[in-house]
């Protein structure tokens, strides 16, 4: 990665080694944490909502990391969008990645999870201690299984809809499979998406307020 000036804007990196997973990095000044996205049903760094929640995360102080989980290849075969294990690996990965650099070592990292995105993030962060908080956005995290979810230490935020009925009695039941500090949250009118006007921003405010709250600031 080539060394730059420390800015808000986001800016092409590589990650993996030999995996060359494509990511934008962007780095505020001051920054406390780095959040780390994991985006669900296949898509990738260009995700819409998730470069929309990551620039207002900037915006508030925080680093953030979207990076392509698949490489184009393996995006061919639609197996590989549901491979929770397989994604959970390139979370750890960028996380192992963040650790290494010297513009982002110090900065401890979170997860952002959306849709699938959830269950891989939770995955991930099981018997991880580096992950100081988790935020899951109409996520699956059932998908992690109940033994993985049992072992996740970071503080966790399950947002969902309050019009995405299924996916909340799954969040339900994932929160009480885990045992560390957790809440979950409901948007009134939102629907999976959050496509209705201002959910998106209520999930902005709550995840925001919830990372910065684990990152030690009020």
């Amino acid at each position: 990665m080539s060394a730059g000036p420390l800015s808000g804007a986001p800016r092409e990196v590589r990650i993996g080694g030999g995996l060359g997973l494509a990511a934008l990095l962007g780095i505020p000044q001051g920054a406390k944490g780095l959040v780390i996205f994991a985006h669900g049903s296949g898509s990738g760094r260009l995700s819409p909502r998730n470069n929309h929640v990551a620039a207002c995360l900037r915006e508030d102080g925080m680093a953030t990391l979207l990076l392509d989980l698949l490489t184009p290849g393996e995006e061919q075969d639609r197996r590989n969008v549901f491979d929770i294990a397989l994604l959970a690996t390139r979370l750890r990965l960028a996380a192992d990645w963040a650790a290494e650099q010297p513009e982002t070592r110090d900065l401890r990292p979170c997860y952002f999870g959306a849709s699938t995105g959830g269950g891989a993030a939770l995955r991930a962060a099981a018997d991880d201690p580096r992950i100081a908080a988790v935020v899951s956005r109409g996520g699956r995290p059932d998908l992690a299984g109940a033994d993985a979810l049992g072992r996740v230490t970071a503080p966790t935020l399950l947002i969902v809809g309050e019009r995405d009925g299924p996916v909340i009695e799954l969040n339900t039941a994932a929160y009480h499979a885990m045992h560390c500090a957790r809440e979950m949250a409901i948007v009134p009118g939102a629907g999976h998406l959050f496509e209705e006007p201002g959910t998106l921003d209520q999930v902005v405010a709550l995840a925001s307020a919830w990372f910065r709250h684990h990152l030690g600031e009020t």
